[in-house]
């Protein structure tokens, strides 16, 4: 009970949102991929990784941000009783859900790349713009953060799952139920991932999902480089145009249409 008055704005809000939503512990333990036991803990007010609350706030569509500083105002979300013992910045793993890897293990992916795909606007443009990324150490994983795209309001921010088994890597940005999914080959010695990018797209009125050939290209400047909406006359336009059809004609992704 004294835990529960502790965390009582944070959990008004959770509890709220699992009514609302008609789910209960068990669902949302499985929706969010936590033991059960773990919710039962954050239901009663005990502290849990921040982890276990940006999961749970993505399943039922509430403001992690929000729900984080209300739990951290009367105790410490980080006195992580669900948390796995640190072994050091480099050997803490990410979750399992995650893919399980190690800062050791994907330290070649830290850096900027340029990023290019088609205009989901302005037909014949080539989008292209900044992504950065890098690890963080509170919640160990691969976090990307893009910049530099003139639609700011649509930068996206996530997190990288990297599963051992397969060629391909996913950069998956969840935002109140929202999700967009980069699905790319795995870093070349070239500095190169390409795959497919889906997500929704604001098309006149309404938002209308949308998937499309995207390459990321490792760079260490970009002063000299194309940003924004690429048009035919720009000079950039030829080589990002290359490198998109290249995607698709040499097998990294393929857009399947009915005939």
């Amino acid at each position: 009970m004294r835990n529960e008055a502790k965390h009582s704005p944070a959990l008004a809000l959770i509890k709220t949102a699992m009514i609302e939503k008609k789910i209960t512990q068990a669902e949302l333990a499985d929706a969010a991929d936590i033991h059960e036991k773990t919710i039962q803990n954050l239901l009663s007010g005990r502290s849990v990784r921040d982890q276990t609350l940006f999961d749970v706030c993505m399943v039922l569509g509430l403001d992690f941000e929000k729900v984080r500083a209300a739990w951290a105002k009367e105790g410490r979300a980080s006195e992580t009783r669900d948390a796995p013992e640190p072994d050091g910045a480099d050997g803490r793993a990410a979750p399992v859900y995650m893919g399980a890897y190690t800062r050791a293990g994907v330290d070649h992916y830290i850096g900027s790349y340029l990023t290019i795909r088609p205009s989901f606007t302005l037909p014949g443009s080539i989008m292209a713009y900044r992504t950065d990324i890098s690890w963080e150490d509170d919640w160990p994983s691969l976090v990307f953060q893009e910049r530099d795209r003139p639609d700011k309001p649509f930068l996206h921010r996530g997190r990288l799952y990297i599963p051992a088994s397969s060629m391909y890597i996913h950069l998956v940005s969840l935002t109140k139920g929202a999700m967009r999914m980069v699905m790319v080959s795995q870093l070349d010695p070239a500095g190169q991932m390409r795959g497919l990018v889906t997500t929704l797209s604001k098309q006149r009125a309404q938002l209308m999902p949308v998937s499309a050939p995207i390459v990321y290209l490792k760079r260490d400047e970009f002063s000299g480089l194309s940003l924004g909406e690429i048009g035919a006359g720009d000079t950039s336009h030829r080589d990002y145009k290359q490198l998109l059809e290249e995607t698709v004609e040499q097998g990294y992704a393929r857009l399947v249409a009915m005939r």
